[in-house]
């Protein structure tokens, strides 16, 4: 009897992790492609390996609009609460985004796009908060300036490419 309910759970587990790869692989096909600016970023982690720590242009603009109240009217504080969101982007003819609201629910126009944020410890998290590459290639990825992403219909970011201020993939 044991053995039956170890076989189901282990079955149910592979079911639930390659349906998340599915999904994963369907964002990456039907994404739609959107860039991100970078701000000034780190690219060497001795613990971790070589890496990038991003951020990005945009996360300190997404942080001043956030509401400084929460919705019962007290002070809200984003150094420690934790919340997520939408904000809406406006895509230039590249496909570069750039901040224009946190989305209250509008209408948004042909050139914009949701994306989910993320705030914890009093930063704005897009995606991922690094790049990870292979060991001593931390040149090829020196002149990155955008990330590209696939943002899916919900919003969801996935960090796919670093590019140089050209958009040329670094690999």
């Amino acid at each position: 009897m044991d053995s039956k309910i170890a076989l189901a759970a282990l079955i149910l587990i592979l079911v639930l992790v390659n349906w998340s790869i599915a999904g994963k692989e369907k964002h990456l096909a039907e994404g739609s492609i959107v860039y991100l600016e970078l701000a000034p970023v780190d690219p060497r982690s001795l613990i971790q390996g070589d890496y990038m720590a991003l951020r990005f242009r945009d996360a300190n603009k997404i942080y001043s609009a956030l509401p400084k109240k929460d919705k019962q009217g007290r002070r809200w504080r984003s150094d420690v609460d934790a919340s997520d969101g939408y904000a809406v982007f406006k895509l230039d003819e590249k496909g570069i985004g750039s901040f224009k609201s946190i989305y209250d629910e509008q209408t948004l126009a042909e050139d914009e796009i949701l994306m989910r944020y993320r705030v914890r410890n009093g930063k704005i998290k897009l995606a991922s908060n690094a790049f990870f590459f292979q060991e001593g290639l931390a040149e090829i990825y020196q002149p990155a300036r955008y990330g590209q992403f696939r943002v899916d219909s919900h919003g969801e970011l996935l960090l796919v490419a670093m590019c140089d201020k050209e958009l040329k993939l670094l690999e």
